[in-house]
């Protein structure tokens, strides 16, 4: 078959024929589309699938989700991290059940209206689940762009976005924006990916300016590189006539409203037993003792390694009622019970080390 004239034409027949079979593309409903978008942002497409699923069977319409706590929804965002997605999905479906029927709207000013709906997020609903006209420009598609058409702006600057945006209109097919935005997110994930893209694969190599230029590796121009920091904290497992302490971060905070055992970032010259112990008098005016040490969890954030060394620790006092200092609610709860809260992933992971280890109080 010959090659289709256009890069439109080229990469929707592309993407007939290479498209996944994802769940939320089999009727594009409006409400999957949201939860979806939402969910694949700064996380991997496989590990979404998986969630995706496990949410839809919970809150299989946006009535059900509007009329959910916010425990129950960050209980089932747990593991995907970013939980102000989480926060922002609920007060947004509340909205939409209260003031627009309980529909999600295909107006990309409107829907800019809502909670956790930026730019891209709106025109993705827009364009995928109405088929409206509206561009999408992602990671991914700004380095499609940036090769193909030999941008050489480094992405994320304010000209940078304002071009990017430009070209991603300019290019779209009328009527066939549903399926030529998802063929651009496709290619950038599949195809024309940031490191060893597969050039031969692609349909646009006939089009592509920095193939022809033999620039690949330079687009798009790439940003300087953020240093990781290095975090070192401490945490410890309360237990009382065998009952496990857990408390409710404050909702403002870093991770609000996600539920924790009691630590902190270690201070210098503190070894991590001495942090577990002050953490716990300036949390709770709990007076505690270390017992043995558990494990030590390391997790990485967008910045951050964080390295999470976890304690038993034991009252060396007799009241049992903390005075909440760092969180706004507390829990006495079996080990078996903290299935049912969500947590930060450094403690859901001390939490698996736990269930693995064949932990009983």
């Amino acid at each position: 078959m010959s090659q289709p004239a256009s890069p439109q034409e080229a990469l929707l027949f592309w993407f007939a024929e290479n498209q996944r079979d994802l769940p939320w593309r089999h009727e594009y409903h409006p409400y999957q589309v949201w939860i979806s978008e939402i969910m694949l942002q700064q996380t991997q497409m496989d590990r979404v699938t998986i969630f995706f699923r496990r949410w839809m069977e919970e809150f299989p319409d946006l009535k059900t989700l509007a009329a959910a706590s916010e425990h129950r929804v960050l209980k089932y965002w747990e593991g995907l991290g970013y939980y102000s997605r989480a926060r922002n999905i609920l007060k947004t479906a509340q909205i939409l059940a209260s003031e627009h029927q309980g529909t999600i709207p295909g107006d990309r000013k409107l829907l800019l209206s809502l909670p956790g709906i930026g730019p891209y997020t709106a025109g993705a609903i827009a364009s995928i689940a109405y088929n409206r006209d509206v561009p999408v420009v992602d990671a991914n598609i700004e380095r499609i762009l940036a090769r193909l058409l030999n941008i050489d702006l480094v992405p994320g600057s304010p000209a940078a976005k304002k071009i990017f945006w430009s070209k991603a209109e300019e290019l779209l097919p009328a009527g066939q924006a549903r399926n030529f935005n998802q063929a651009l997110m496709e290619l950038g994930a599949l195809v024309c990916r940031p490191k060893n893209p597969d050039c031969s694969a692609c349909p646009l190599t006939l089009h592509c300016l920095s193939l022809k230029y033999d620039i690949i590796a330079e687009r798009p121009v790439p940003k300087k590189s953020k240093k990781i920091i290095p975090i070192d904290m401490a945490t410890g497992i309360l237990i009382h006539q065998g009952l496990l302490y857990i408390q409710q971060r404050l909702a403002d905070d870093v991770w609000g409203s996600l539920w924790e055992f009691p630590g902190g970032r270690m201070e210098k010259e503190e070894t991590p037993e001495q942090t577990v112990v002050r953490e716990f008098l300036e949390e709770t005016e709990f007076e505690v003792r270390i017992e043995s040490k558990i494990t030590t969890t390391i997790h990485h954030y967008t910045r951050y390694r964080v390295t999470l060394h976890c304690f038993f620790v034991q009252l060396t006092q007799s009241d049992s009622d903390p005075v909440l200092h760092a969180a706004q609610d507390f829990r006495w709860v079996p080990f078996e019970a903290l299935q049912e809260y969500a947590f930060p992933a450094g403690h859901r992971k001390l939490i698996s080390f736990l269930e693995k280890a064949g932990f009983e109080i």
